[in-house]
């Protein structure tokens, strides 16, 4: 069985193909983004696509925007290498939903615009309000994208064949990667710019279509490859995984148990729960996330876009458990770690498994792979031009128009300071994931779910639901909070002092746990409540006024 991805015979198929399909999606999206151009004409365009999606419309869109690279190849992986603490993820991502429609949806889309800052300064100073969420979201937003560009380097290295000493044309491994990285970066920028929420929107829509049609297809092939006896494929998963039963027990990975050391084995555990905490509630503060709100009409069109993204992103990550076991009982551990350590080609691996199985020889497995190749493809452009088009939204709604011009800005130099932003931002990400190449993908992740939940989180709650709040406690929130989970990540085993550590050959850790949300976030909600009591600002009416807003939707724009 060949598991290596696209060696030996097939490779130079697999290769064609690959670029074929990708080319084709890149064609249409770009297609998509040049008719939504022409239909970009205000403020509210760029930003919210006129607010002209359905709820159902919507709902695929934060779906392609919230399932990026990590959900698709991440989640896969480590259900694939660790089994049942793989699942955790799956159902922290999928729980953080209810969070995001309980608390935040219907609410933020009835009192704002554009960005979160609009419900953070509607009864606030707006100057340093807006520029503390203008600094939160661009950091969180970039730690994001460095992730999904980071990889989509590697990724395309292993798909296109491009090992240490082999080249495609005339690139080897490493200029590959940077290679696909501008190019990954240039295209979510003409994303952006030409095309706006529109245009962002309607490549997020075709990327959920597809992302969910190929995990679909490879969960179904995956349970008629066991005549859908779900305990075969559980038995072989855990047989071929090299890690015998433990594999469908809890404690592999998350929450171990070290005999003797009853120290560690606590901060395993609450290290366990600092994970579920950021995970969950992190959600509920993603910048990116967040904006899709606006894009709707009405705050029934809100809710509903939740409700349909609930269904699609639930029904994605129980497909991701298929694919994970999967990729264990057929590809197997020992496999998928030969190709990637950390598990990401998992689905990759087990595509081109199914393709050999079902349609026949190489040429089968080729297919497989170049099909999902295209659609990780799809996965990582969608999401970083989402995130592109947040954090380029807030410099210029934000910083540029309420900082610096103080509300004097006309429609027109927003959006066009949005587009330059867009393309600053972009060249940012370009370089800065360039020379951040040798970096955990999942740490930066982990690490933006934490700065959202730890300083976007408390102050938009406090916003919506605390009448004593104000704008002293809004800044204290965002920049506590913002601080102590970047401070607290770089002095833990995730930067430094352990093996998988991004600097191993260093340590100045202190900090025991890798997920510092369990004390980032609280701190946020602490820094909120001190910066507030130590100020005698106070407006009741403003916040009479925003509660009306907020839960009956009157004079919402």
């Amino acid at each position: 069985m060949n598991t290596v991805l696209a060696a030996e015979a097939g490779s130079g198929t697999a290769r064609n193909l690959t670029i074929t399909l990708f080319l084709v999606f890149v064609a249409v999206t770009l297609a998509i983004t040049i008719w939504a151009s022409r239909q970009t004409k205000t403020a509210t365009d760029f930003y919210a696509g006129g607010r002209s999606f359905s709820g159902f419309q919507n709902g695929m869109a934060i779906g392609g925007d919230y399932m990026s690279a990590a959900s698709f190849l991440g989640i896969a992986g480590i259900i694939a290498l660790y089994g049942y603490d793989g699942f955790l993820y799956s159902i922290g991502f999928l729980v953080a939903w209810l969070v995001a429609l309980l608390l935040v949806a219907e609410l933020l889309r009835n009192s704002g615009r554009y960005t979160m800052a609009d419900v953070l300064a509607f009864r606030m100073r707006q100057r340093p309000v807006r520029t503390a969420a203008a600094v939160s979201t661009i950091t969180v937003s970039i730690f994001y994208l460095l992730a999904q560009m980071v990889g989509a380097g590697a990724l395309v290295a292993l798909l296109l064949g491009i090992k240490p000493g082999t080249t495609f044309l005339g690139m080897d491994a490493d200029t590959a990667k940077v290679a696909t990285i501008i190019m990954v970066g240039a295209l979510m920028i003409i994303y952006v710019t030409v095309g706006g929420m529109k245009g962002t929107t309607y490549v997020q829509i075709v990327k959920a279509f597809l992302l969910m049609t190929g995990a679909l297809v490879m969960t179904l092939l995956v349970l008629a490859k066991y005549k859908f006896n779900l305990s075969s494929l559980l038995g072989d998963a855990a047989a071929s995984s090299g890690k015998g039963s433990a594999f469908l027990e809890p404690g592999l990975r998350y929450g171990v148990e070290v005999a003797g050391n009853a120290t560690q084995t606590f901060y395993n555990k609450v290290d366990l729960l600092s994970l579920g905490i950021a995970l969950v509630l992190g959600t509920a503060g993603l910048p990116h996330i967040l904006i899709r709100f606006y894009t709707v009409p009405t705050a029934k069109a809100a809710r509903k876009s939740v409700l349909w993204a609930i269904g699609i992103i639930g029904s994605f990550y129980l497909l991701t458990l298929a694919l994970g076991f999967g990729a264990a009982a057929l590809v197997g551990g020992p496999a998928i770690t030969a190709q990637d350590k950390a598990g990401n080609t998992a689905a990759p691996q087990l595509a081109e498994k199914l393709g050999i199985d079902f349609l026949g020889g190489d040429l089968g497995g080729a297919t497989m792979l170049a099909i999902i190749a295209a659609v990780a493809f799809a996965t990582i452009l969608a999401v970083v031009a989402g995130l592109t088009l947040a954090s380029s939204s807030s410099l210029a709604h934000d910083f540029y128009a309420n900082v610096i011009k103080n509300g004097q800005a006309s429609e027109r130099q927003e959006v066009r300071v949005a587009r330059v932003s867009a393309l600053v931002i972009g060249a940012v990400s370009i370089a800065l994931s360039i020379y951040a190449q040798s970096l955990n993908v999942a740490f930066l992740v982990a690490l933006a779910f934490a700065v959202a939940a730890s300083g976007n989180l408390p102050a938009i709650l406090y916003s919506l639901f605390w009448k004593r709040f104000n704008t002293s406690g809004a800044v204290w929130a965002i920049y506590g909070g913002l601080l102590a989970a970047v401070l607290l990540v770089f002095f833990s085993p995730v930067v430094s002092g352990a093996p998988t550590s991004m600097f191993p050959d260093h340590d100045w850790h202190w900090f025991p746990l890798s997920n510092p949300g369990i004390l980032s976030i609280p701190f946020g909600f602490l820094c909120g409540w001190i910066g507030t009591m130590i100020s005698k600002e106070s407006d009741e009416e403003k916040y009479a006024e925003l509660e009306v807003r907020s839960l009956t939707g009157a004079g919402a724009h």
